[in-house]
């Protein structure tokens, strides 16, 4: 039985490609009922990532003053620590605060899971 299922697809499958029913893929999961993205226009709400965010003094001192996206923050801090080699050799997820960075985490070294808990502390909305 498992033979006629095959032939009957691959008959089916060339059947559809002889008559040239190919539809484009949006077409395809238009027709089986499932939702298409609507393409974001200038006006779109930003999302939460994307919302620009103050960062607390002791933050700025590290990523500059301005409002920034949770994103760019983090990019920012990335930069400053691998800038001045604050990764630990040994295991490079674990971050060795300098002076800027511990009053930002309140202590000496953290790894870079717990470094979006310590940013998010200190970003509020602009």
């Amino acid at each position: 039985m498992a033979k006629t299922t095959t032939k009957s697809a691959t008959k089916s499958a060339d059947k559809s490609a002889a008559t040239g029913d190919e539809k484009p893929a949006a077409e395809k999961t238009a027709a089986k009922g499932k939702k298409v993205a609507a393409p974001k226009g200038e006006g779109a709400k930003p999302n939460a990532l994307q919302q620009p965010l103050k960062p607390s003094p002791e933050l700025a001192a590290v990523v500059g003053d301005a409002a920034l996206p949770r994103g760019e923050v983090v990019s920012k801090v990335w930069e400053y620590i691998k800038k001045h080699e604050l990764q630990n050799p040994e295991n490079k997820r674990e971050i060795l605060a300098d002076e800027k960075l511990k009053k930002v985490f309140g202590k000496d070294k953290c790894t870079m899971f717990e470094m979006n808990k310590h940013l998010a502390a200190h970003l509020k909305s602009a």
